[in-house]
């Protein structure tokens, strides 16, 4: 399977932004999405994942903030966004594992390329 992620930009402290995953070549059904970031200097961290199942996990610093979704029948996965800050600017990726829930980046077998984000005024 092939991932695209889109959706990024740029946007004002506070506002949203959502985030698309679109699967090419097989089916998303069976998988865990998940969504990561990586900032300049800084490692690739976990953002959020939805098992097949739909069941979903945030990081800490996102909760409350941003709402992971998948839409089998679409074969896509969305990254809503909200009330972002500066802090979560970031080249955003998805990506997907055959495993169950996890916010470590080397677990996942399969990654898009990656959609800035930009949070400035």
């Amino acid at each position: 399977v092939q991932l695209q992620a889109s959706g990024g930009g740029l946007v004002q402290p506070g506002g949203s932004l959502r985030l698309s995953c679109v699967a090419s070549g097989g089916s998303l059904d069976a998988y865990t999405i998940g969504w990561f970031r990586q900032a300049p200097g800084k490692e690739r961290e976990g953002v959020s994942c939805i098992n097949n199942y739909g069941t979903p996990f945030y990081a800490g610093s996102v909760q409350d903030r941003f709402t992971i979704s998948r839409d089998n029948a679409k074969n896509t996965a969305y990254l809503q966004m909200d009330s972002l800050s500066p802090e979560d600017t970031a080249v955003y990726y998805c990506a997907v594992r055959t495993m169950g829930l996890s916010l470590r980046p080397n677990v996942y077998e399969r990654w898009g390329q990656g959609t800035q984000v930009t949070v400035s005024s």
